[in-house]
């Protein structure tokens, strides 16, 4: 027989982080600003990766994360 908890369900939400140094740290950046408001996040999924560029020079690393959080029942 299941687990009571195998029955759940999930929201995922993309977030966007942005950083000077890099995609590790732009990704890391997005999921601990969005833990300050989103309870019990389970998994960190890097959807995309690129840059932003100016004057032909890159000014920063931009990573989204799929993020998924249990609903409370």
């Amino acid at each position: 027989m299941a687990k009571k908890d195998s029955d759940s369900v999930y929201r995922v939400v993309d977030v966007v982080g942005v950083s000077e140094k890099s995609w590790e740290d732009a990704g890391r950046r997005a999921v601990e600003i969005a833990a300050s408001s989103l309870r019990d996040l389970r998994v960190a999924e890097v959807t995309k990766r690129d840059m932003k560029v100016e004057t032909g020079k890159v000014t920063a690393y931009r990573t989204r994360v799929a993020l998924s959080f249990k609903y409370e029942s």
